[in-house]
């Protein structure tokens, strides 16, 4: 493994795509329980109770579904000039420089080689609750308000990738991200790979796209506090009509407990504790998993569904 590079401090938030925006906008504020920051065009600024940044989610109408970008903050000033320096200078594709939004500053935007945007930035805006939403303690970000699943944080992400290995290369490469876990093939292709640019196990994971498209998403995820609230979340889902694809369950790679859903416009959300578990070994080695450890399925024994591997968005053609 590499050196650690700290650039990059934490995920901040994902812009999902969906052309049903009115149900996924009562999915995700009544049933999953993130809170609305704003309104502004055709978004909607989502964040959890304890994300300290405006937004976590930012919704977006669309014709189609998936993810638009994905955003990372990064450890100061300094650190995104030297990360846009690196990316300049690597060959992958750049968008260049973009204002911003409601929820941030200026962004350096890029791309992977699968078509997937991803931005920089370091100027924030930190959500300031009204008094309505000011939390009993001072260190929480807002007021736990016990709507829906009420999900604390967001944790991760996941992306579908042709060629895993190529993925690999842009995350080193562009983010100095590490990688935890992978999967290797029988064939030798990296079949996935989970990422960290912290102390979290993975805040993005890649796996290989069997459904035939491209620039696709596989999951976005938000972190409980325990195993529990995953468990009263499915009786949530179930209550109202929301698709449950899979768990709730404990995932053999990293070890979180899960739980899988479609929200209205088929984009795949999901939940997980993931305990306390974090990569505090400076050199720790990338744990590899074999094709035939993986076909025994999640670490309880339940077998990995078909969709599961297949189902990203937007629907592959055909």
């Amino acid at each position: 493994m590499t050196e650690p590079c700290f650039d990059v401090a934490h995920l901040g938030h994902v812009e999902v795509l969906t052309n049903k925006f009115d149900e996924s906008l009562d999915f995700f504020t009544r049933v999953y329980g993130l809170k609305l920051s704003a309104l502004e065009g055709d978004s909607a600024y989502l964040r959890a109770w304890d994300d300290y940044e405006f937004h976590s989610m930012k919704l977006t109408k669309s014709d189609t579904t998936g993810v638009a970008h994905i955003g990372y903050r990064m450890s100061s000033e300094a650190a995104l000039e030297r990360r846009v320096k690196a990316i300049e200078a690597s060959g992958y594709k750049t968008h260049g420089w973009v204002e911003g939004d409601l929820g941030h500053g200026r962004a350096y935007r890029f791309e992977d080689p699968f078509g997937h945007v991803f931005e920089l930035y370091w100027d924030t805006v930190k959500y300031d609750p009204p008094p309505e939403d000011r939390p009993a303690l001072k260190n929480m970000s807002s007021r736990f308000h016990a709507q829906g699943v009420s999900p604390r944080r967001i944790d991760h992400l996941n992306l579908l990738a042709e060629d895993v290995t190529q993925f690999r290369d842009f995350m080193q490469t562009c983010l100095g991200s590490r990688v935890t876990e992978q999967i290797r093939l029988n064939n030798g292709r990296l079949g996935g790979c989970w990422f960290t640019i912290n102390n979290k196990t993975y805040d993005l994971a890649c796996t290989e796209e069997h459904g035939r498209g491209s620039n696709r998403l596989h999951h976005v995820t938000y972190a409980t506090d325990q195993r529990e609230d995953i468990l009263r979340a499915a009786d949530i889902f179930l209550e109202n009509g929301v698709h449950i694809e899979t768990g709730p369950h404990k995932h053999a790679i990293q070890g979180t407990f899960f739980l899988y859903v479609w929200e209205p416009a088929g984009n795949r959300i999901e939940l997980a504790n993931a305990g306390a578990r974090l990569i505090l070994q400076p050199d720790w080695e990338t744990v590899t998993w074999t094709e035939d450890e993986r076909k025994k399925g999640q670490a309880w024994g339940l077998k990995t569904i078909e969709t599961f591997h297949t189902h990203g968005t937007p629907p592959a053609e055909g």
